[in-house]
């Protein structure tokens, strides 16, 4: 089996770690004591920037760029929001951390809120995650009674509190802005940007919203500088991840490891000690359920945000998700498809209807009713990727298209197959 290297996850498995107490055993606060003791809010934000750490939700934006964007001098509050949803198929790194060792996720809340001014946090959760957010707020409120949130904490004179808002199991919350638009009690419908969240967000005031992962690497690097954490990993993928595997695997799970230092094939195979019963991959999903899927001969590309997107695949979320040769491409790829189609808000019209048309297409194929010219239109259909307000419609069309492209012989063949099936029961049909 492969060997981790903790960085988030180094006291995973430590006794007590729900608790203030016990955190603080393990050395935990010490980077929020640094912080407010003897750094200035810009001293945390530039060791950020030096640390390279990108946000681990999805989209891999700089988060000491994003911190460094926010407006400024406009009067209002300014706010943080912690993005907890974690609705992407395949993902359950944050829930990892909220259930083993909250307060790690609270310190670094903290430090980004003395970072960028906030007085206020919100940790915007899951519905589904009932035990999350009770683990949270039970958190919260130990932490408030130590006095590590609420007024002039440890007399520096900075204040924040923490609240956790519950969502209602929407996969569109977990995009940032109709993240804000659910948190204000609206429906959650994403908004156009510009104007980005940095400068009109939550309530219309500066906001700034990261990852649980994301924010949960703050006390490390401030604990032990934005250099080192820096130095793991690559120059573009800087850092551990946590990394999500699942499907045909013998050992599924969260682990820990430094970009850029392993390639998929071995990570899947060191840690996911393979495919049960010797059999063989035919495709993995590197990132979460809308990252496209990749063959089983394009395996030999490392674990780095750059080398999996230079062959057309991005790490995502950091779900992998794998698949043997077992499994029907087409049908996948349709659950898939109904997946984005009942997830789409229905704001936008290419995706409230490309999605729709997406499982209609794949339905008839499946039915018998498909023709090879389906398989064009279904790549025509995903030339709109960039028309919505949001990335929703662009999660769809990017595995929709990948398992086309990356497995048009197989999707022929199901034509062939059930269209020829099709053809039998009518034949047998008339026949009676």
């Amino acid at each position: 089996m492969g060997t981790e290297t903790r960085v988030l996850l180094e006291h995973r498995g430590a006794p007590n770690l729900l608790r203030a107490a016990g955190y603080r055993a393990k050395g935990g606060y010490s980077a929020l004591e640094k912080a407010l003791q003897s750094m200035t809010p810009a001293a945390v934000t530039e060791e950020v920037k030096k640390s390279q750490l990108k946000g681990r939700g999805g989209a891999g934006f700089p988060t000491g760029m994003k911190w460094s964007f926010l407006a400024k001098d406009t009067g209002k509050p300014i706010y943080l929001c912690c993005n907890a949803d974690e609705s992407e198929p395949g993902t359950c790194k944050d829930r990892i951390i909220i259930h083993e060792n909250p307060h790690l996720l609270l310190e670094g809340i903290l430090i980004a809120c003395y970072a960028i001014g906030a007085r206020n946090a919100f940790i915007y959760i899951r519905g589904e995650f009932h035990r999350g957010a009770e683990i949270l707020l039970s958190a919260i409120e130990d932490a408030r009674n130590n006095g590590w949130i609420g007024e002039n904490i440890l007399d520096s004179g900075f204040s924040c509190d923490i609240q956790v808002y519950r969502g209602a199991g929407a996969y569109i919350c977990g995009e940032e802005t109709g993240l804000l638009t659910s948190l204000e009690g609206k429906r959650g419908y994403p908004k156009n940007k510009p104007p980005f969240p940095a400068i009109a967000g939550l309530y219309g005031c500066p906001t700034i919203i990261n990852n649980v992962e994301t924010l949960s690497a703050i006390p490390c690097i401030i604990n032990r500088g934005g250099e080192w954490y820096a130095s793991l990993g690559t120059e573009k993928s800087a850092g551990t991840r946590l990394l999500c595997l699942s499907g045909h695997v013998n050992r599924p799970g969260v682990y820990e490891v430094v970009l850029g230092t392993m390639t998929l094939r071995e990570f899947i195979e060191d840690f996911g000690g393979g495919v049960p019963g010797g059999r063989s991959i035919k495709g993995v999903i590197p990132g979460g359920s809308s990252m496209p899927v990749l063959r089983e001969e394009q395996l030999d590309v490392r674990l780095t945000f750059e080398d999996i997107q230079a062959i057309g695949s991005s790490l995502g979320s950091g779900a992998i998700i794998v698949m043997d040769e077992t499994v029907d491409m087409v049908e996948i790829c349709l659950l898939l498809a109904k997946f984005y189609e009942h997830e789409s808000c229905g704001q936008c019209t290419p995706c409230r209807e490309g999605t729709r048309w997406f499982a209609q297409i794949l339905e008839g194929i499946l039915q018998g009713e498909g023709r090879e010219e389906d398989l064009d239109l279904i790549l025509d259909i995903g030339r709109s990727e960039y028309t919505s307000i949001c990335p929703l419609w662009s999660a769809a069309v990017w595995p929709v298209r990948a398992f086309v492209k990356q497995f048009r012989d197989e999707f022929m063949l199901k034509i062939k197959e059930t269209k020829r099936a099709a053809d039998n029961v009518m034949e047998l049909a008339k026949a009676q």
